[in-house]
C-alpha cells in the first residue's frame, strides 16, 4: 500500500471516529411527555443543561410554565410548551402539528407520561383506574410515538426513550393493570426496535424501581401517609437519577443503541426484596 493510500485510509477512519464522537445535545430538539413533574420535569432540566431545544407537554399547563422557566435558567437553547393529554388522540395530533412550527425534525422523544392508579386486586378493581392506566401508559405511548415518527425516521441517530418500570418485568399483587401496561411498554419498545431497524432511529426502555416522586401520591389518591410508607426506611431513587440516565441514553454515539436499562436503588435487590432500616 502506498503512502497516499495509507493517508486516505487513516483519514476515513478519523472521519468515522469524529462522527461517532459527535454526541452533543446542543441545539438538538427534545420532546418530553408528562413534563410537569417527576421524571419528566427533571429530565427537561437535565436536557436544558445540555443546551437542547426543550419541548414540554402535559395536562397541567401552569406547572409546565414553571418548568419551562427553570429550563430557560438552566441554559436551554429554546423552550416550548403546550397542553398535552396523551389519553386523547386529538390532543396528541394537535400538539405534534404545533411542534412542526418550530422544528421539522425531532432528535429525542421521551415517552414519560403515565402512572399508576389504585392498589386493588383484580376482583375489586375499578374501571376508571384501569382505563386511566391503559390510556396513559399504553395507548398514550402509542399515540405520541405514531405522531412523532415522521419527524424522526429521516433523522438517523434520533432516540426514542420509553419510561417503563420494574413492574413491567416482574408482576406483584395489587398491581395487575400497572404491571400489564408496563409489560406492554416493554413489548412495544422491542417491536419499534425491529420496525425501525435500518432508519437509524434508536429505541430503548428505561425501567426504574422504587423512585420517590408524585407516583405514590397519585396511586394512593392523595393519601400522604400511605405514600410515605412506600419509601419508609430506605433511600429510594429520585427523579435526578432517572434524568441522568435519559441524557446518557440520548448522548451515545449514533451507532450505539441502549435497548434496556433497569435501575434500582441499592436497597432494592428485587421487586419483593428491599432492605429497610427501623428508626
Amino acid at each position: 500500500m502506498g503512502a497516499v493510500e495509507k493517508k486516505f485510509t487513516f483519514g476515513r477512519a478519523t472521519a468515522i471516529i469524529d462522527a461517532r464522537m459527535n454526541t452533543s445535545l446542543k441545539d438538538k430538539w427534545v420532546f418530553i411527555t408528562g413534563a410537569s413533574a417527576g421524571f419528566g420535569a427533571e429530565g427537561a432540566l437535565h436536557f436544558a443543561r445540555e443546551g437542547a431545544n426543550v419541548v414540554l407537554g402535559a395536562r397541567r399547563v401552569e406547572r409546565l410554565e414553571a418548568v419551562a422557566a427553570e429550563c430557560e435558567k438552566e441554559g436551554a437553547s429554546s423552550v416550548h410548551f403546550h397542553e398535552l393529554d396523551v389519553a386523547c388522540t386529538d390532543s396528541v395530533n394537535t400538539f405534534v402539528e404545533w411542534l412542526k412550527g418550530p422544528t421539522p425534525k425531532l432528535d429525542v422523544l421521551v415517552n414519560n407520561a403515565g402512572g399508576a392508579h389504585g392498589m386493588d386486586t383484580v376482583a375489586e378493581g375499578k374501571d376508571e383506574d384501569w382505563e386511566a392506566m391503559v390510556e396513559s401508559n399504553f395507548l398514550g405511548l402509542m399515540r405520541v410515538t405514531r405522531a412523532c415518527l415522521p419527524l424522526m425516521v429521516e433523522n438517523p441517530g434520533s432516540t426514542i426513550i420509553n419510561i417503563g418500570s420494574i413492574a413491567g418485568r416482574v408482576a406483584y399483587e395489587y398491581g395487575s393493570v400497572y404491571c400489564g401496561v408496563k409489560a406492554a411498554e416493554k413489548s412495544i419498545t422491542q417491536t419499534l426496535r425491529l420496525e425501525l431497524n435500518g432508519t437509524g432511529v434508536r429505541v430503548g426502555t428505561l425501567d426504574p424501581g422504587l423512585a420517590e416522586t408524585e407516583f405514590a401520591m397519585v396511586r394512593f389518591k392523595g393519601d400522604q401517609e400511605k405514600a410515605d410508607k412506600v419509601y419508609e426506611g430506605l433511600d429510594p431513587l429520585v427523579a435526578e437519577d432517572i434524568a441522568e440516565a435519559m441524557v446518557w441514553m440520548a448522548t451515545r454515539p449514533p451507532h450505539v443503541c441502549i435497548d434496556e436499562i433497569l435501575i434500582k436503588c441499592t436497597a432494592q435487590a428485587a421487586i419483593h426484596k428491599t432492605h429497610r432500616t427501623t428508626s
